[in-house]
């Protein structure tokens, strides 16, 4: 009897171990449910790019909403970090057990901070936005749960130098600039690109701001002092817009070219008005008027009706979940975080519903796509746009 006893009572045991089990090799999943994880700048200096996350939960609601993955359904779990590391870093802290995976984790400083974190954690990764670079130093062993695709801000800057030069005739370039990776990284490709030019451009000027800068109106007179014809922009899309804004003040237009997180015309046609016509800017993705991403952005839009007239960024966030998704598509039921590294280094030619170039990743290969294509703002009357150079892929770099 005693031994009838026992048995049962181990036999409980074993049952109540099964699900922490199931949940030490996929932290984030039941039957039922995938808890993805999102910290994001929802308040703060870079809160217009925070767009990218809500549009990823109102992405999940239509998920959902046709049946979820594989019989399970996606509940977020949505954190602000203000576009502060430290926050950011706290925030993958809490989650680490809770969520199966993390899409979207935003800023270079941010993932600076948090790099070491999600290598110990073994935390998914899935399209950080951020200065490419910092992983591309990680080691190897480091980089097994992270999977980007994002250009490469050097990469993006040596290609936007070129252009100011060979396209628009520049021959003086100077760069606005974020102080940390991102900006740097912007820094260290018109350098770079500038070498390449054989002597027909030179930089005028290199003027660098702090996120927590609210004033720039000496910065606007540092560049126009710089005597450069071209402003390359590296910075939030609100230091963005107060830059033109203060340059015009001081009665200097110069050509203005932007790195992609500027690349949400609407946005910067509603900040700026007839101020942001002809900027050139850089795009990692299709645009909400082009038939690909208005398909999106109206499913994007009906679930969270406050995405209007921020659809650009609305679509940068769908990238990054569609991605994620893909994999969990291809992880199959039986899901852990190893089946789902597996899924997605197999993922090959993906255009992320043609809304990119075609994204591939492999066991060597993490950086699934290094892109961007060229464009023109034209009318804000419109919030029209023209496309000047289709997709440049540039090689990935881990």
């Amino acid at each position: 009897m005693r031994l009838k006893t026992l048995a049962i009572a181990l036999l409980a045991i074993a049952f109540a171990a099964a699900p922490a089990r199931a949940q030490g090799r996929a932290p984030g999943v039941t039957d039922t449910e995938i808890t993805i994880g999102l910290t994001t700048p929802l308040s703060g200096p870079a809160a217009a790019w925070g767009n990218t996350a809500v549009a990823m939960e109102a992405w999940a609601r239509y998920l959902n909403d046709q049946g979820g993955i594989n019989g399970r359904k996606i509940k977020v779990e949505l954190k602000d970090d203000g576009y502060n590391p430290g926050r950011a870093v706290a925030n993958l802290k809490e989650m680490k057990d809770s969520v199966f995976l993390n899409v979207g984790l935003l800023g270079s400083a941010v993932l600076n901070a948090a790099k070491e974190d999600v290598a110990e954690y073994k935390l998914l990764t899935i399209n950080p936005y951020g200065d490419v670079a910092i992983w591309a130093k990680q080691p190897k062993a480091k980089l097994r749960y992270v999977f980007v695709n994002y250009p490469d801000y050097a990469d993006e800057a040596e290609f936007l130098v070129k252009q100011s030069v060979e396209l628009l005739g520049a021959r003086k370039v100077a760069v606005f600039y974020q102080n940390d990776d991102y900006g740097k990284g912007g820094l260290e490709g018109v350098n770079r690109g500038l070498k390449g030019l054989g002597g027909k451009g030179s930089l005028a000027g290199a003027v660098a701001y702090e996120v927590t800068d609210r004033e720039l109106g000496t910065h606007a007179l540092k560049l126009k002092e710089s005597g450069a014809d071209a402003v390359i922009i590296y910075s939030t899309i609100t230091h963005g817009a107060n830059i033109v804004k203060e340059m015009a003040k001081a009665g200097y237009r110069p050509k203005i070219l932007a790195s992609f997180p500027l690349g949400d015309y609407t946005i910067m046609y509603k900040l700026l008005g007839e101020l942001w016509e002809g900027a050139h800017f850089a795009g990692p993705n299709i645009s909400a008027a082009e038939p690909a991403g208005k398909a999106i952005v109206d499913i994007l839009t009906k679930y969270e009706p406050k995405l209007v007239g921020k659809e650009n960024t609305a679509l940068t966030g769908a990238v990054g979940i569609i991605i994620a998704v893909e994999g969990l598509k291809k992880a199959g039921r039986n899901l852990t975080r190893e089946s789902y590294v597996e899924a997605m280094e197999g993922i090959k030619g993906f255009t992320t519903m043609d809304l990119t170039a075609p994204v591939t990743f492999g066991p060597n290969q993490h950086h699934g796509l290094n892109a961007v294509r060229l464009l023109r703002a034209n009318k804000a009357a419109d919030n029209s746009f023209v496309e000047v150079t289709s997709w440049q892929i540039f090689k990935p770099l881990f």
